[in-house]
């Protein structure tokens, strides 16, 4: 897999400072757990799972959960379970007979109920898992939790390398009276697991859903303050840079227009002064699907530390993706921060002439811009987000469901 592979090596040029580089579910866990971007989720009843996998429907498509948890009504379980499995045999099958490899599969995950479910799973699945880089597990607690690392740790070996992404969603975790403890002790329950665990994922729709809320497609789940604050909590037990996860954006779950109440907040100048009257056109059709609203969040994830988030359209993909994207001024201050720290200077003035950096408090930043550079390459100056969104429109693609 890889970001914003283009088949036109002169438009990477353009666009690059540096490349992406290619990942798999082998790469090392470190890097791994910067490269999934915008997750998609599917219903494990989805029938062509498979096919638009092994005939890549969506190329900006990198990493994928086939759920068979909340997107699955409890009539439709076995049903799911049994296509879950169809959809494995079929992938892998296409890997055997070398009609697809390992490196030109997303990453995919499988949301599973509950451990029970967990254990009936794998022992089905069994050798079919080496199409998978792992499991989600939702209303994770201490308790389950236990559970469902027994059950991952068990198939781990050399020849089967899966991983963990737990979901922080549950009562105790959003109620204030019993969150903190309840997020030190699974805090000290995967740091047991550590070499197993992936992303940190939170559940804002379970959150809001304990209250009665539900957000507009115009205002980001930062402006809904209970989850705000649980989320503030979530990033300061498991983002501490002596032992930090990499936590994910929560879901964004708009697809459809619905009436506009607040105004865009997208401004005309980043499109308009490199693209015209065509950027012009792109911003406005940003704005008709309501996907500033989704970029507005995903540039206060980023501010808040978080890395990739959970989407469930393939419209949202490039979007999300694009923003993870290095600017060129960020990745010179991150190799500038490492290296005057490793000469052991203690500040210096950014390259870009704009701001002093100091190489302490800032060298945790930068380490982790270094990591994302890895994954989603690095903008040329004079390159932002709105080339990869208007390279996609140009192709027919950016709001196109194939």
């Amino acid at each position: 897999m890889k970001h914003f592979n283009f088949d036109n090596q002169q438009k990477k040029n353009e666009i690059f400072y540096k490349e992406p580089e290619s990942f798999t579910k082998f790469t090392n866990r470190e890097s791994l757990s910067f490269a999934l971007g915008a997750t998609l989720y599917m219903p494990a009843t989805k029938a062509t799972i498979a096919q638009d996998i092994i005939g890549n429907k969506y190329p900006e498509l990198t990493s994928m959960v086939i759920d068979l948890e909340d997107a699955v009504g409890d009539l439709e379980l076995e049903g799911a379970e049994q296509q879950l499995y169809e959809h494995l045999s079929t992938i892998k099958q296409a890997i055997d007979e070398q009609i697809i490899t390992y490196d030109e599969i997303p990453l995919i995950f499988i949301r599973v109920r509950n451990p029970e479910q967990m254990t009936k799973i794998t022992n089905r699945l069994g050798i079919l898992q080496t199409v998978l880089t792992g499991y989600v597990f939702p209303k994770f607690s201490y308790e389950t939790g236990k559970q469902y690392l027994r059950i991952l740790r068990k198939w781990n070996s050399e020849d089967m390398v899966l991983y963990g992404m737990p979901i922080l969603e549950t009562a105790e975790i959003i109620y204030k009276e019993s969150r903190v403890e309840a997020l030190l002790r699974i805090k000290s329950l995967i740091d047991s697991y550590k070499d197993f665990i992936l992303n940190i994922r939170i559940g804002a729709t379970d959150f809001c859903g304990l209250f009665g809320i539900r957000r507009k497609a115009d205002i980001t789940i930062y402006d809904v303050a209970i989850i705000r604050e649980c989320i503030t909590d979530i990033i300061n037990i498991f983002n501490r840079k002596d032992s930090s996860y990499v936590i994910s954006g929560p879901v964004w779950e708009f697809f459809t227009k619905e009436q506009r109440i607040l105004k865009p907040k997208l401004r005309t100048s980043p499109f308009q002064e490199k693209f015209g009257t065509n950027g012009l056109e792109l911003r406005s059709e940003i704005i008709n699907q309501y996907m500033d609203g989704l970029m507005n969040e995903v540039i206060l994830d980023k501010l808040n530390g978080l890395h990739g988030k959970t989407v469930i359209h393939p419209t949202h993909l490039s979007i999300v993706n694009a923003l993870y994207i290095v600017t060129h001024e960020e990745y010179i201050d991150a190799l500038s921060v490492i290296d005057n720290s490793e000469q052991q200077i203690g500040v210096a003035k950014s390259l870009y002439g704009n701001k002093m950096n100091e190489m302490k408090p800032h060298l945790y930043w930068a380490k982790q811009i270094i990591l994302r550079a890895k994954v989603f390459g690095v903008f040329n100056p004079s390159q932002d987000f709105t080339t990869i969104l208007m390279e996609e429109q140009n192709q027919n693609e950016l709001f196109e469901v194939k």
